[in-house]
């Protein structure tokens, strides 16, 4: 019953690690890889949380679930599934994946500067480890207000630490803005700061425990480094591998999934009540089944990471007066994303979201459930 009310005092990214997370370490919950592949690609979990929690009760009970982690010249997009068990990530690595999900590729180049503090071209751990203090500092001022020792408990399991500390992050008014975490972690990268948060940095890294993906990046002794090209690889086979599961979830072995497949998995995770008149649409419009490929699954994905850069083209054909037709609409994702889409895909969607049925899009509602997509229903 006590976790149970401490799920009151969770927002809804909290609630759903707390869900999914089926390891426990000195009081601090963490994923396995599974858990988090489940927790990105399913509503609710395989099994019964009550029944599932597995407590580690040593150091090196830990150390030797990390014995199966590679180094990440070694990685792939079957990182995660091959390690299924063996692994453990922390709520706020939890949070730096899910940021990873939704980025560009042309991001990845600002996110790896972002920890980059020194302008080496590397990244070492303690550069890394300044991560979990901003994560952890945004949380602080989104703390839901009541019982502080419930709060107590709730950080002790998402962070380890039994305490709040005064946040540096705050400014002025900021509680009025809300922001993602992505943002945070851009506004929040000026050397000053990062000074400041650096000096904790080997206090943090003493009391905190190794993670499959800083044994990963930095080896198991903790003393590698991490060069762009490695960290690119790491970000681009993470969203490859959360596509592919997703997509084998319904091709059965063949190399298409039906575009009313395509649909549902478009419509997870948005405000959509009633997807069955969107489904509808489609039967009727593409009565022959044609099929997606996993290069046009794929490409559509990375285009809606690119996302807001084609809201400002979509927003000029807008302002002109022009409705946007199945060419307006390919041409504005090329030359805002740099991603070409097949005639095939472009026709699908068009299917599925063109209610009136006047080969138009309406693009303010086609943008609304797409953010919705693309954040997993964590807008």
């Amino acid at each position: 019953s006590d976790l149970e009310d401490l799920h009151l005092y969770a927002t809804p990214r909290e609630q759903r690690f707390r869900r999914f997370a089926s390891l426990e370490f000195e009081g601090q919950l963490y994923m396995t890889p599974y858990d988090f592949i489940q927790a990105v690609t399913s509503d609710e979990p395989k099994r019964k949380q009550e029944f599932y929690i597995d407590k580690i009760a040593r150091a090196d009970e830990l150390n030797q679930i990390l014995m199966e982690t590679p180094p990440v010249w070694k990685g792939s997009s079957k990182l995660f599934r091959n390690l299924n068990e063996k692994g453990v990530i922390s709520y706020t690595e939890y949070l730096f994946l899910l940021c990873i999900l939704t980025k560009p590729h042309a991001g990845f180049r600002i996110a790896f500067n972002m920890f980059d503090t020194d302008g080496n071209e590397m990244v070492d751990k303690k550069e890394f480890l300044v991560l979990q203090e901003i994560f952890r500092k945004k949380n602080e001022k989104r703390e839901r207000k009541g019982d502080e020792e419930k709060r107590a408990m709730l950080r002790l399991q998402l962070y380890g630490y039994h305490t709040s500390t005064n946040s540096v992050l705050k400014a002025e008014g900021e509680d009025l803005v809300p922001r993602s975490y992505w943002d945070t972690l851009r506004r929040s990268t000026s050397q000053a700061l990062f000074s400041d948060l650096a000096e904790r940095a080997d206090d943090i890294s003493s009391s905190l425990s190794d993670t499959t993906l800083l044994v990963h990046f930095f080896g198991k002794k903790g003393k590698a480094e991490l060069n762009f090209e490695d960290f690119y690889r790491f970000m681009d086979n993470l969203q490859t591998e959360v596509l592919e599961i997703e997509f084998l979830s319904y091709s059965n072995g063949m190399n298409t999934i039906s575009e009313e497949d395509f649909a549902h998995i478009l419509l997870r995770y948005t405000n959509v009540e009633n997807t069955s008149s969107y489904l509808e649409n489609l039967r009727c419009t593409i009565p022959e089944e044609k099929g997606i490929t996993f290069e046009e699954f794929r490409s559509f994905f990375q285009f809606l990471n690119n996302l807001e850069d084609f809201t400002i083209a979509m927003q000029m054909y807008n302002f002109a007066s022009r409705s946007i037709g199945q060419d307006e609409f390919k041409r504005a994702v090329y030359v805002a994303t740099g991603v070409k889409l097949s005639p095939h895909l472009v026709n699908t969607v068009f299917k599925i979201f063109d209610v009136d049925r006047d080969d138009q899009l309406s693009y303010k509602e086609f943008i609304g459930i797409m953010k919705d997509r693309l954040n997993r229903g964590f807008r």
